[in-house]
């Protein structure tokens, strides 16, 4: 007889899972809720098509009318000023400024029927997250983050991996964020790309790559060596601290450590003895450096991805990926604060900043990487998702002298390359002027789902929030199983 709550359960009959969750959230039994829920996992196991996750975030919203959806017969307050070319999959309208990709067609599946109701950039919480943005103190600019936010996809991997002793075999940074977090280069902290209420262990170690000014957009240039210092910052070993006084200093905090074992954790100090074990493991691995020096790329790679910003993030992403990373994420950033021709927040000059800047270097940069990875065996094990939060109005915006595109959250494409990907499927069809879908409509739900999926990891999978109630991983989404061979 099992008595949970003051409520008797024979235990011939079975325990169900809600009251052997009780059980253990209770403290009874002797193991502990995430004890039980990462217990529970091993139990359901889901076949990884991947080990890892290159997540290429195109930041502001690209127009699928521009990109991976045009519509060449709407009007031309609809289609937009360029033309569609031929790709190796029959069917996809891609851009005339994306050849390398048209003529790659058959490495990615275009997914082209995306949609949530989050009409803003707060859209970044729903497409890192694969939940919708809960209420917060977002601060003056509405997009602030929050410990009241979905952690991550790279936060809940890097979680699951500690839980299941994987972080013990594997010391490398887990999560990893690349060229710098999300908003800060036009000062804001931008929502969807933190542990939030999981807790500030598991969010991601970020590179920090620095502008020339306030104007520069490093996006838009070729950068030098010196600028693209890869190295996480606060981390470099101070002159007169060589590596045995290091691993001295590490022994005595062993001692307090096994003392503080005693003292009730706190979710303040696991996190602080997670990144204190990862900083020790940055400073004393000569592996991690290693990997974080871009300068050990040929010459000739480093032209193939394109010397900017975005095209070198890419390659240090594949390295961070080589060398162990779960989840990597490269953000194609806003640059400028309030200037909306620095990232694909198209609601002016699109014409020529798509012409000029983002399509071309999308093209350059991307498929660099998709041939680079496969060439080398990972695109096999890695899973490349591209995506931005929202898309771009059907209707043209014309502003005087401007072109451009508002938000469109309601219908927009992302692609899926690598880790069993069939190449050249088109999954979904939007209605004439890429406004609505009209067939499998795709939830950010659905993204998350296929992202766990092919991890390994199941959707339906709990773990404990905030106050420790099990939530889902994914509470509304099915993954898209069938891109996958």
């Amino acid at each position: 007889m099992l008595s949970v709550l003051g409520n008797s359960v024979r235990t011939c009959d079975g325990v169900g899972r809600r009251k052997m969750l009780q059980a253990c959230g209770a403290g009874l039994l002797g193991v502990s809720l995430p004890q039980a829920l990462a217990a529970e996992a091993m139990q359901r196991p889901v076949a990884a098509r991947a080990k890892s996750v290159l997540f290429v975030f195109l930041y502001g919203g690209p127009s699928q009318l521009e990109t991976f959806d045009m519509k060449p017969n709407a009007p031309s307050t609809v289609r937009g000023p360029f033309q569609p070319v031929d790709s190796r999959t029959s069917g996809l309208r891609i851009c005339e400024y994306l050849p390398r990709l048209a003529e790659r067609s058959d490495k990615y599946a275009v997914v082209r029927t995306v949609t949530h109701p989050q009409n803003d950039h707060n859209g970044t919480h729903f497409i890192q997250t694969g939940h919708p943005l809960p209420p917060a103190d977002r601060g003056a600019a509405n997009v602030g983050a929050s410990d009241k936010d979905w952690p991550a996809f790279g936060s809940v991997v890097s979680y699951l991996d500690a839980q299941s002793g994987r972080r013990e075999a594997n010391p490398f940074p887990p999560f990893v964020y690349l060229p710098k977090r999300l908003g800060h280069y036009a000062g804001y902290n931008i929502n969807g790309q933190y542990a939030g209420w999981l807790g500030k262990a598991w969010d991601p170690m970020a590179t920090s790559i620095e502008k020339r000014d306030a104007a520069d957009n490093p996006y838009y240039r070729d950068c030098t060596d010196e600028e693209l210092d890869f190295r996480l910052s606060g981390l470099e070993p101070l002159p007169l601290v060589s590596l045995d006084r290091l691993n001295r200093r590490q022994s005595l905090l062993s001692q307090f450590e096994e003392q503080r074992r005693r003292l009730d954790k706190s979710l303040g100090v696991d996190s602080f003895t997670t990144h204190q074990a990862q900083a020790v493991d940055l400073l004393t691995s000569r592996e991690i450096a290693s990997a974080f020096d871009l300068r050990q790329e040929p010459d000739s790679l480093r032209d193939r991805y394109g010397r900017n910003l975005f095209g070198q993030s890419l390659l240090m992403g594949r390295r961070l990926i080589e060398a162990g990373s779960r989840f990597v994420t490269v953000a194609w950033d806003m640059a400028v604060r309030g200037d909306d021709t620095s990232s694909w927040d198209s609601h002016r000059d699109l014409t020529r900043v798509m012409k000029d800047h983002l399509l071309p270097g999308l093209d350059r940069g991307l498929p660099a990487l998709l041939d680079d990875m496969s060439d080398r065996g990972l695109l096999e094990e890695t899973l490349v998702f591209v995506a931005g939060e929202m898309g771009r109005t059907p209707k043209f915006v014309n502003r005087g002298a401007a072109d451009g595109r508002d938000h469109w959250s309601y219908c927009f494409p992302c692609l899926f390359a690598g880790a069993g990907t069939n190449g050249g499927t088109l999954y979904g069809e939007s209605d004439a002027h890429a406004a609505y879908p009209i067939t499998h409509l795709v939830t950010p739900g659905d993204l998350a789902a296929t992202i766990y999926d092919s991890l390994g990891i199941s959707p339906d999978l709990r773990i404990p929030d905030a106050v420790g109630r099990p939530v889902p991983l994914v509470e509304h989404g099915q993954p898209l199983r069938a891109l996958f061979s």
